[in-house]
């Protein structure tokens, strides 16, 4: 399973309407408001990067009003947890 976490940026009052459209992907694990430069934060998984890379571009940067995004994808080689 690969994880990516999304920092989104969208139009000024359509956060709660992003973040609906955003809970009807069943890759999306979870979604969240948020204070900050970053109006949405996004964790997405699916079983491969590829497939992330899918979600991303043909349904998460598809969505109305989104601005921009930037995708985390962590570094298993450097630990954590």
């Amino acid at each position: 399973m690969e994880t990516v976490y999304v920092l989104i940026q969208c139009d000024l009052g359509s956060e709660v309407e992003i973040i609906q459209s955003l809970m009807k992907f069943s890759e999306v694990k979870e979604v969240r408001g948020t204070y900050g430069i970053y109006d949405i934060f996004c964790k997405i998984e699916a079983d491969s990067k590829d497939s992330l890379d899918g979600v991303i571009t043909n349904k998460v940067r598809k969505i109305p009003k989104i601005r921009s995004t930037i995708s985390l994808h962590w570094i298993p080689t450097q630990g954590g947890r």
